[in-house]
């Protein structure tokens, strides 16, 4: 079946991911090869000191990727999209959405961005004996219970952006294990929400009419069916009401799980790496781990196994901001040159650097990062005066700092913990130019790295993927069967094993960036 009669009968799947900075629509074929895609830039909002998106905009940029993505349909095959096999939505895990029995949002949207629930997840880490980070959803209504927000009486439903899309939708208050896990502490025997810790949550909450699990969406496991578009939402998604209704919807994941799904990264002693305004790495464990680190997050894969997760929430908002003024400088000058190119020129040059950076270091706090014990950040850059202060070194330095903190905390896994890798796979666009993000990442966890073609297309290929399990796997196919033997057969990717010269130099890159940490913690204190 060619592809354009695949479309008209509905053959293929649809992914939609809520990014950072992007939100993106991808239109996959049944061989699971994406044929479409459509997307949307948007921005989060600091406003009153909270990092936040209005609800309005998330529709504004759903509807707007997907007329670009029905767009791309009609110009490639000369024909309408009207409906596909499954559909799924995905976007960036925790934070706080909470609405009322009415449906009405009761406080603006907390993204995971926002580092101001440290008491609570202080104490509900020593209450429960399991790590519960500040940007999870627990932590976001505890610390609201502790500050005495006059909303928390009111909340009927509390979910993630994924979670809320996706009930929007389908009507279904529901979220894959996956999302869920960055939400509230999963069970994985029995892969649902952890009963004990549950009841010992309702007794912090005694005083509130609602219970925990009356307010959290039902944790569906990846195959599972999670509901229809319904035609309120066939128009909400699609107000030129060209999408037909009644289109099965798979579990809605995090950008964790997709991430994992996209790499084929979902069995034990497999990981990957996702890059883009945060930096987190994801290792699926074989046991648990000896203790509980407050640097590392448990969470789950889409089909409920342990996960280990390195977050870290700074990444590339500073690099971004350096190729931002670099582009000014072109434009003063009257130089034309394409973003992408520009990207490409800078990394490329960082390979050019002295391994060691040349005694530069920078920090891209752009927000707190709890691993380091920062509550706000303050992007900053130093050298000594007979630091090599050149170009090359710059930018060697600039991707560097990307990895530094996440680099701490891998530590803690692979040394502390002896947590073994078959496999590590990057994506996100911190690997968008070939070879130079792998070849430094390999070089910072000293682990070989590899980057598939396919993870380019990132989260929204992944919950596409996972809509297409949901309808094309057989009665017992699991997920990571699904996978390996049926997308990724035979393709593990470009791999690139860490250069000794290239390891060497960020280990002493990394002295220098644990020392000057105290650098980082005087300017957060004075600078203000």
């Amino acid at each position: 079946m060619d592809i354009k009669q695949a479309i008209i009968e509905g053959k293929t799947s649809l992914g939609i991911e809520l990014g950072s900075t992007r939100i993106k629509a991808v239109l996959i074929d049944i061989g699971h090869a994406p044929i479409a895609s459509g997307s949307y830039d948007w921005e989060n909002r600091l406003e009153d000191g909270v990092w936040t998106y209005h609800l309005e905009d998330v529709w504004k940029g759903l509807q707007s990727s997907f007329q670009a993505l029905a767009g791309d349909v009609q110009r490639r095959y000369g024909t309408p999209l009207v409906s596909t096999t499954a559909i799924g939505i995905s976007a960036m895990m925790h934070g706080y959405l909470v609405f009322d029995k009415s449906g009405t949002q009761l406080t603006p949207f907390r993204t995971w961005r926002n580092t101001m629930t440290e008491e609570a997840a202080r104490k509900l880490t020593e209450q429960f004996q399991f790590n519960v980070p500040q940007r999870w959803s627990i932590a976001h209504l505890y610390q609201a219970m502790l500050n005495r927000e006059s909303h928390v009486r009111d909340i009927a439903f509390l979910t993630t952006l994924a979670g809320y899309v996706h009930w929007r939708l389908t009507g279904q208050k529901a979220l894959g294990v996956g999302d869920a896990s960055g939400m509230f502490p999963i069970d994985s025997a029995i892969q649902n929400y952890n009963q004990n810790m549950m009841d010992q949550f309702d007794e912090l909450a005694r005083d509130f009419d609602w219970k925990l699990k009356n307010i959290l969406p039902t944790v569906l496991c990846a195959g599972e069916n999670a509901g229809a578009l319904t035609p309120e939402g066939a128009n909400l998604l699609d107000p030129s009401g060209g999408l037909q209704a009644d289109i099965p919807f798979c579990p809605p994941e995090g950008d964790a799980g997709t991430g994992m799904v996209a790499t084929n990264s979902v069995k034990e002693r497999t990981g990957n790496v996702s890059a883009g305004t945060s930096i987190f790495a994801m290792l699926v464990l074989e046991k648990p781990l000896s203790k509980v680190w407050t640097e590392i997050d448990m969470v789950t894969t889409p089909s409920g196994k342990p996960v280990a997760m390195v977050h870290c929430n700074n990444c590339t908002s500073d690099l971004d901001a350096w190729v931002k003024l670099f582009s000014e400088l072109n434009a003063l000058t009257g130089a034309k040159i394409e973003k992408s190119a520009l990207y490409d020129a800078l990394y490329y040059k960082a390979l050019e650097g002295d391994a060691d950076c040349g005694g530069l270091v920078s920090y891209n706090y752009y927000g707190g990062e709890p691993i380091t014990g920062l509550e706000q950040g303050r992007p900053l850059f130093a050298h000594l005066p007979d630091s090599r202060f050149t170009l090359a070194n710059f930018m060697r330095t600039i991707l560097f700092s990307t990895m530094g903190t996440l680099k701490l905390g891998m530590d803690i896994l692979t040394e502390q913990e002896q947590v073994r890798l078959d496999n590590l796979l990057g994506h996100g666009g911190l690997f968008k130019t070939k070879g130079v993000g792998q070849r430094l990442l390999a070089a910072a966890l000293n682990v070989p790295v590899a980057v598939m073609e396919s993870a380019g297309e990132g989260g929204a290929w992944g919950i596409a993927l996972l809509a297409a399990y949901m309808s094309q796997k057989s009665a017992d196919e699991t997920l990571e069967a699904y996978l390996s033997e049926t997308v990724f057969a035979g393709n593990a990717g470009m791999r690139v094993e860490p250069d000794p010269k290239d390891t060497a130099g960020f280990a002493v890159f990394m002295k220098r960036y644990e020392a000057g940490l105290a650098i980082e913690r005087s300017a957060v204190a004075t600078l203000r």
